[in-house]
């Protein structure tokens, strides 16, 4: 390869890990072996009836042509109701627009803001493509380590000792992935109060998790809970795991409208508006009652409690029941060290997830993927079925260890 001919700025990125362990999967299974994959963040659900029947119906009545870069004023409007009825934020059309998805928008986003030496904070352990996200944007990644005995949340004191006159963004996603965290009310208005001194600072708050939550966990956004800081913070949401539409490819945002604005400037230079009908079904999905979501969420905590069962009977693994999302961060530095039947010594999270996959034919991903060494990610999204032979699978695999 011919290394002139490549744009610097692939340098500084990896794949997406998320992609490369499902490459891995399907390889295996083209080998013939039977894998149950736990590494990816999707929902088995299938996509409610009455919103796939929008996007038919879209189909149907030829809603199929371009529309604004920013979204059809339907859609606006729903997403707009959406944040007034569950987080009791008020945004006019100029502040919305919807993408291909969250990641395009919190690229979009990066890439409209972000400059050589730059810089981004970013509280770990983060979703994957954060940092990755903020080098393609000339940026640099402050990565900023949060401890499980802290829940996994960045404290105001973290915070205030990351921000330098370079910084341009935080970004936190709550709930997390890969963790389930939530911020508090109380913990969001700590960080606010620090960046009040900080007035170029904006603020991206990555919901896309946000109705998925257990044990009656409450819920505010960054904006909602700091609304003097509402004027630079950028809400990041979508219906990819609320309603089980990833593959819909629909995410939507709303802030102050010069952001909103240049963001739609770059989409329009790149993808254009997101797929019409599946603006259409996403109507249907902000606007339908969800009491789908009641039963969803008792199968996703009735899973979770499956995992943390089996993580509790295997020595050398150990979590707590994660508030949200649908992730077990699993500590597995008791692994560490430990010695396989063929003599391998497993030295770090790497080592174990790929020693996991290619004994157990169980897919996760290791800590390292999203900046903290040490863990285990453990998606519980699949069907029962699945899930407890994934499980017997790991429990089995782990006693194997000397």
């Amino acid at each position: 390869m011919n290394n002139r001919l490549i744009a610097r700025r692939m340098l500084r990125v990896k794949p997406s890990p998320t992609a490369v362990i499902s490459d891995q999967v399907r390889e295996l299974e083209q080998q013939g072996k039977n894998v149950i994959n736990l590494g990816e963040g999707e929902l088995d659900f299938a996509t409610p009836d009455a919103i796939s029947y929008a996007g038919i119906e879209a189909i149907v009545n030829h809603q199929t042509k371009y529309t604004a870069v920013a979204g059809t004023a339907e859609l606006k409007e729903a997403i707009a109701q959406k944040f007034a009825q569950d987080n009791q934020l008020c945004y006019h059309k100029d502040e919305i627009i919807a993408g291909s998805g969250a990641k395009q928008l919190i690229f979009n986003a990066l890439m409209a803001t972000v400059e050589d030496e730059d810089e981004v904070i970013i509280p770990a352990p983060y979703w994957v493509s954060y940092p990755d996200m903020v080098r393609l944007a000339d940026g640099e990644p402050v990565i900023v380590p949060c401890s499980e005995q802290s829940g996994w949340k960045l404290t105001s004191e973290q915070l205030q000792s990351a921000l330098t006159d370079k910084t341009r963004w935080l970004i936190l996603n709550s709930p997390n992935n890969p963790t389930g965290a939530i911020y508090s009310a109380s913990e969001l208005k700590a960080l606010a109060e620090v960046l009040r001194d900080y007035p170029n600072v904006l603020v991206m708050s990555d919901d896309i998790y946000e109705p998925l939550r257990y044990r009656g966990i409450g819920y505010q956004s960054f904006a909602q809970a700091a609304p003097e800081l509402a004027d630079r913070t950028l809400t990041v949401n979508g219906v990819s795991k609320s309603h089980a539409m990833t593959g819909w490819r629909l995410g939507y945002a709303a802030g102050p409208a010069w952001l909103i604005s240049l963001m739609q400037i770059l989409q329009s230079q790149s993808t254009s508006n997101p797929s019409t009908i599946s603006q259409a079904a996403a109507v249907c999905a902000l606007t339908q009652n969800e009491q789908f979501l009641d039963g969803w969420r008792d199968k996703l905590a009735k899973r979770q409690d499956k995992v943390l069962q089996t993580i509790a009977s295997i020595d050398g693994l150990s979590a707590d029941a994660p508030d949200g999302a649908f992730y077990v961060f699993a500590n597995c530095q008791g692994l560490i060290g430990k010695k396989t039947a063929d003599g391998k010594i497993l030295n770090d999270d790497v080592d174990v997830a790929a020693w996991i996959l290619s004994q157990a034919h169980v897919a996760l991903l290791q800590g390292s993927a999203f900046g903290m060494p040490g863990y285990l990610r453990i998606a519980y999204a699949v069907d029962d079925a699945l899930l407890e032979s994934a499980c017997e699978r790991l429990s089995n695999a782990c006693q194997q260890l000397a």
